[in-house]
């Protein structure tokens, strides 16, 4: 038997294939791209001072501290306790420095827990005592203009009320205060602060001067007032006046976000077409630098807008997420002129629930050539860099900027060595003895807030459950 070789079935390839075609060719190629790169509206749309000296001077009238802040406890297992020194931010204890007897009234409060739904005090009842609250929301409830229940404000974790009996023994509660959800609450009655008062010379000093000094002339701002005449007729005395200064301004230093950028020299030479890979290098490090500019913008401790809002201005949601009515109470702090909602795009979904919840359907607002959500026509920017805590709570910042509506602003140096973008410069810092180039990439920025009324926050936004 002859056996034959097998036939060969394939046919023979009529053109150049594939694999072989790739060796002569390039492919089309993109640009390096970077998942970490944001919309940054806050940095688009901040209106940006030059500082040419790098710290800017806030200038403001002469004000008069109200001792509005928040106080702050330590805890320890279910015990909790206000720190004393906090007890200056009391009104009546601002400025008041004895540590032993802030320490013995800290310890004269006491500790109490609320229910959902409890009252913690009743309209019409006297007024003998404060409260500093620890932890939970309280909601004050008064008559309105109609005889009608009303809500007249929200408390939240660090706030506190009824620090006017420490100079007044004969008030009654104007509003009836309940829990809106689990509170805990300090107490100090007006019995136990008067037996450390009796013992406290210095302490008695202090509330006189405080006394006697609550009648300076001021405005309903706290700012020194201008005297002036108005309506009258005749030749009468005109009064005269001066406006006075604030003879400490606040500072604001110009910060800095820097990186070495290095490049080996062979990258450098060989790899450069068609792309240059020290220009991809550096773009790319230029924009973690600006993602890293507006993160410090929003949370840096010193200059950060979460952090130096006033706290007269910071205000917490009415019943957990937010909603068009809270909105409406960040439109009343920052009436005139507002520019601009910033928050994190889970805090506006959230509230865009709320709306639908509600049966209202916002327009959406063109801002910047883009069509943004909004509220009451002004836009709503979304801002990652506004942290969600474990909790799913958030913040929502609203703003006036610019110098000319004493707004915030932004503050940067231009003209700077070897710069490659406003107040950002790129310096070459030589070639190491591992032929490694390095790019020294500097950015500086800072921020200010010109007037307190031109920021307010609506803190611990419940962004809902996942799931």
């Amino acid at each position: 038997m002859t056996v034959t070789d097998p036939v060969d079935t394939d046919p023979a390839p009529l053109s150049l294939g594939r694999a072989a075609a790739r060796t002569l060719a390039t492919t089309t190629k993109s640009v390096p791209q970077m998942q970490g790169i944001s919309s940054r509206w806050l940095l688009k749309t901040l209106p940006w001072v030059e500082v040419s000296g790098g710290a800017y001077r806030v200038n403001r009238r002469l004000s008069y501290s109200v001792g509005d802040g928040r106080v702050t406890f330590t805890t320890t297992g279910a015990d909790v306790r206000v720190i004393p020194p906090e007890l200056g931010e009391l009104a009546p204890l601002r400025g008041y420095d004895d540590e032993d007897v802030l320490t013995e009234l800290a310890a004269r409060f006491t500790q109490h827990d609320y229910a959902p739904g409890d009252a913690l005090v009743e309209f019409g009842s006297p007024a003998d005592q404060v409260f500093l609250i620890a932890h939970g929301k309280i909601t004050k409830i008064g008559t309105g203009a109609y005889g009608d229940q009303t809500v007249l404000g929200t408390l939240a974790d660090g706030d506190h009320f009824g620090d006017t009996t420490l100079t007044h023994t004969d008030g009654i509660w104007e509003f009836t205060a309940k829990a809106v959800t689990t509170c805990t609450v300090l107490t100090l009655p007006r019995t136990a602060f008067d037996d450390v008062l009796t013992r406290s010379d210095t302490l008695q000093t202090h509330l006189d001067a405080y006394t006697a000094g609550g009648a300076t002339a001021r405005n309903d701002h706290g700012e020194a007032e201008i005297s002036l005449a108005s309506g009258h007729d005749g030749e009468p005395l005109l009064p005269g006046t001066f406006v006075d200064y604030d003879t400490h301004p606040r500072e604001y230093e110009l910060s800095v976000a820097q990186t070495v950028l290095r490049v080996h020299s062979r990258v450098a030479d060989l790899y450069n077409q068609p792309m240059n890979q020290i220009e991809q290098q550096l773009r790319l490090t230029v924009e973690a630098l600006r993602e890293r500019q507006e993160h410090e913008l929003i949370n840096n401790t010193e200059f950060g807008l979460l952090h130096n809002a006033d706290f007269a201005q910071r205000i917490p949601t009415r019943t957990g997420p937010p909603t068009p009515d809270d909105l409406d109470e960040l439109l009343a702090l920052v009436w005139k002129d507002p520019g601009f909602f910033l928050a994190h795009p889970k805090t506006i979904a959230a509230f865009g629930r709320e709306c639908t919840k509600a049966g209202i359907y916002p327009d959406a607002v063109e801002f910047g050539g883009h069509h943004v959500p909004g509220w009451r026509g002004v836009p709503i920017l979304p801002c990652n860099k506004i942290p969600v805590t474990g909790t799913r709570t958030s913040s929502i910042l609203l703003m006036r900027t610019g110098e000319q509506a004493q707004g915030v602003v932004g503050l940067h140096q231009t003209g700077l060595p070897d710069e490659y973008q406003p107040g950002l410069n790129v310096r070459f810092m030589g070639v190491s003895e591992q032929a490694i180039m390095s790019y020294l990439v500097s950015a500086y920025y800072s921020a200010a807030v010109l007037v307190p009324d031109a920021l307010a926050v609506l803190e611990s936004a419940e962004l809902g459950r996942e799931g």
